[in-house]
């Protein structure tokens, strides 16, 4: 890993990606790093994920233990667990110009690797990562503020409680409609590294929404929360839902 100030031009892509992000590297090769995908180099930025998974928790943790001063730790622990998954930190990336700035070999990129949301997900939490190393848990936690900040202050931590495959059993069940069915449609990636998308269907309403994640019971929460989302949007005076 970098250890003194890289004084090369920074990629005028990783230079707007330090901008959407409001903090100044020290060490410019270490933003470099964390954009780094396996595909495009040996030096890539697992190491940095590894950390950055880390310091993201114990930032959100504080930030919502500031936020949620009467809430119990169960729900301070779903709430968390909603805003670290895997989507939550690809709209993160996506808002951010994280597509632009990844470092990806010619294959991973024609393949839609800048917007899988695996890798974005992996490169937000390597940025995380490399800004602890490069201006310690200050700067890691206002960067993780800054990118959490509005999301964390409109949340409803009633909204939280359950997480959501017990949630959309319970609407459903309220509904007197079958509860869903799951099946893995595809994995990716290699044995010790492998991403799930699993298929989240409710017959009775003709839907079906795909999730991802690291393991099939993340994959699985990943898509009730979007089937959830559908059909709390329809679940309204005038809307759709409907067996």
């Amino acid at each position: 890993m970098p250890g003194r100030p890289d004084r090369s031009p920074m990629d005028p892509r990783i230079q707007a990606l330090q901008r959407h992000l409001g903090y100044t590297f020290a060490d410019p090769a270490l933003l470099a790093l964390a954009v780094t995908h396996r595909s495009f180099s040996a030096d890539h930025n697992e190491r940095l994920e590894f950390l950055g998974d880390a310091v993201l928790s114990l930032a959100v943790s504080s930030l919502l233990f500031e936020r949620f001063a009467g809430c119990d730790e169960g729900d301070l622990t779903r709430v968390r667990a909603h805003l670290v998954r895997e989507d939550s930190l690809h709209k993160v990336a996506l808002r951010h110009g994280f597509p632009e700035a990844l470092r990806l070999s010619e294959g991973e990129a024609r393949g839609g690797g800048a917007q899988r949301a695996s890798i974005l997900a992996d490169a937000l939490e390597a940025v995380i990562g490399a800004t602890f190393v490069d201006g310690g848990f200050a700067a890691a936690r206002a960067l993780v503020e800054r990118l959490f900040g509005d999301v964390i202050n409109s949340t409803d931590i009633g909204s939280w409680t359950k997480d959501a495959k017990t949630e959309l059993q319970e609407l459903l069940q309220a509904r007197r409609l079958p509860v869903p069915s799951y099946r893995i449609s595809a994995t990716r990636g290699q044995a010790h590294a492998q991403t799930f998308e699993v298929e989240c269907e409710v017959p009775a309403l003709s839907l079906k929404h795909s999730g991802e994640g690291r393991s099939r019971r993340l994959a699985e929460q990943e898509a009730a929360r979007r089937m959830l989302d559908v059909l709390k949007a329809t679940d309204k005076p005038g809307g759709t839902l409907r067996a």
